[in-house]
C-alpha cells in the first residue's frame, strides 16, 4: 500500500466527514422556525419558542465555526508536518517506545484541549450564560478541567502503556489481551463509576425520606425492582437542565436523580421517568448496549492490528519513522468511517430502545404523566422540536419528543 494513497484517503475521509456533517446541520437548521407540530402546542408560547430558535441557532453558528476550525487544525498539521514535529519532540525526550507514545498524544491531545478551551468557555459563559442554563463558575470550570487532565493523564497513560506492552509481547495478537482487558475495565467502570468518578465531580446524596422516596420504592416494589440506592446529584451547580439515569448492576445498582429534575417535576412525574429507566433494565437494554461496546472494541482492535504494523500509515500523516503511536493516529481516521456506520445501527437501537422503555413506563405506571414530564423537560432545555429525518437518523439516540409522544398516546 503507498503511503501517498494513504494520505489520499485521509484527507478525503477528513473532509466528506465535515461536508456530511455541514449539510446535516444545515437541513437541520432549515426546519428550526417550522410550526410546531399539533400534539406540541404547549411546550412553549410564542415568547419561548423564539427563545429556543435563537437557543439553536446560535449553537448552530457557533457549531460551524468550532467545526471548521477543527477541520483547518488537523489538515494543518498534515501538511504542515506538525505530527513529524511532534514526534521528534517524543524521539528527543526518551528512547523508550511506551514513554514516546505518552508524550506523543500528551502533547496532542492536552494541546488540543488548550485550543479548545476558549470555545468550551465561550459555550459556557457566553451562549449558556445568555439563555439562563449557566450556573458553572469561572472557578468550577478550571477545577473540572485540571480533573480532567488528571484523569486523562492517570487512565489513558496507564491503558496505552498495557496495550503497548501488550504489542511488544504478543504481536498482532496484541488485540486479543487488550480486548479482555478493556472488557473488564469498562464493566468495572459500568459498576463503579457512579461511586469512584462522579464524586469527583458532584456531589452525591440519599434521597431524602419522604413521599417522593415512599413512590419511588412503592412502584420499584411494585413491578420487583430491588432498588436499595436513590442518589441525588447537585446537577445545578453547572447547569439548570435537568436529566436522570441508571447505573450499575446487582447490588451496585442505582437510581441518580439531578435536583433540578426534582426541582422542576411533579413527584408523579418523577416516579415516570424512573420507570422508564427501569424499563431500559427490565428489557435488558443495559446489557445489550454493554456487550455490543465490547464486540465492536473488539472488532475495531482487530483491524488495527492489521494496521498497526504497516509503515505507510505512519508515513501517511507525515511521520517518517515506522510507530504504534503514529500508526495509531492515522488508523483512528481511516476507521472512522467504520465509527459512523457502527453509530447509525447503535443510534437506531437506542431510539427502538426508548420506544420500549416507554411502553414499559406506560403499562407498568402511567402514560400521562411521563408525557407531561418529557414536555417540561423539552422546554426547560430549549430543545428541537421540529429536527429534519435525515438529522435524527444521523444522530439522535433518542426519538424527536413528538414521535414519543404520539408513540405514548397510542
Amino acid at each position: 500500500m503507498d503511503n501517498t494513497l494513504v494520505f489520499y484517503c485521509i484527507l478525503f475521509i477528513l473532509i466528506a466527514e465535515f461536508i456530511l456533517a455541514t449539510v446535516m446541520n444545515y437541513l437541520n437548521a432549515k426546519r428550526f422556525k417550522d410550526p410546531i407540530p399539533e400534539d406540541l402546542n404547549d411546550v412553549y408560547n410564542a415568547e419561548e419558542y423564539e427563545k429556543s430558535q435563537a437557543y439553536k441557532l446560535t449553537n448552530y453558528k457557533f457549531g460551524v465555526f468550532t467545526s471548521v476550525f477543527s477541520l483547518v487544525l488537523i489538515l494543518a498539521f498534515l501538511f504542515f508536518g506538525g505530527f513529524a514535529w511532534v514526534d521528534n519532540v517524543t524521539q528527543n525526550i526518551s528512547e523508550n517506545i511506551i514513554a514516546q507514545a505518552l508524550v506523543f498524544f500528551g502533547i496532542i491531545m492536552i494541546g488540543s484541549d488548550i485550543l479548545n478551551i476558549p470555545f468550551a468557555y465561550y459555550q459556557t459563559f457566553v451562549i449558556e450564560e445568555k439563555f439562563g442554563f449557566n450556573k458553572t463558575t469561572k472557578a468550577t470550570f478550571l477545577v473540572d478541567k485540571l480533573k480532567q487532565w488528571a484523569m486523562t493523564i492517570i487512565f489513558g497513560s496507564s491503558i496505552l502503556s498495557l496495550v503497548i506492552w501488550f504489542f511488544q509481547w504478543a504481536g498482532t495478537n496484541f488485540w486479543v489481551y487488550t480486548w479482555a482487558f478493556v472488557a473488564i475495565f469498562t464493566l468495572f467502570m459500568n459498576l463503579f463509576y457512579s461511586k469512584l468518578i462522579v464524586p469527583l465531580f458532584n456531589k452525591q446524596e440519599p434521597l431524602e425520606a419522604g413521599s417522593l422516596k415512599e413512590k419511588i420504592e412503592n412502584y420499584a416494589a411494585q413491578v420487583g425492582f430491588d432498588l436499595q440506592n436513590i442518589f441525588v446529584i447537585n446537577g445545578s451547580k453547572r447547569s439548570t437542565k435537568a436529566n436522570a439515569y441508571f447505573s450499575g448492576f446487582g447490588k451496585e445498582k442505582r437510581v441518580t436523580l439531578y435536583d433540578t429534575l426534582i426541582n422542576d417535576l411533579e413527584e408523579e412525574e418523577i416516579v415516570a421517568v424512573l420507570a422508564h429507566e427501569i424499563g431500559h433494565y427490565k428489557r435488558k437494554h443495559i446489557i445489550f448496549n454493554l456487550a455490543t461496546s465490547i464486540v465492536l472494541t473488539g472488532v475495531m482492535l482487530f483491524i488495527l492490528s492489521l494496521f498497526i504494523n504497516n509503515p505507510e500509515v505512519s508515513l501517511a500523516i507525515g511521520v517518517d519513522r515506522p510507530s504504534f503511536h503514529a500508526a495509531l493516529i492515522g488508523f483512528g481516521i481511516l476507521y472512522s468511517p467504520i465509527s459512523e456506520i457502527t453509530g447509525l445501527l447503535m443510534n437506531h437501537f437506542s431510539r427502538k430502545f426508548e420506544y420500549q422503555a416507554d411502553d414499559y413506563a406506560k403499562n407498568t405506571y402511567a402514560a400521562l404523566p411521563l408525557v407531561t414530564s418529557l414536555k417540561k423537560l423539552s422546554k426547560n432545555s430549549l430543545s428541537n422540536l421540529t429536527p429534519h429525518p435525515a438529522y435524527v437518523f444521523m444522530h439522535y439516540s433518542h426519538p424527536p419528543l413528538i414521535d414519543r409522544i404520539r408513540n405514548l398516546k397510542a
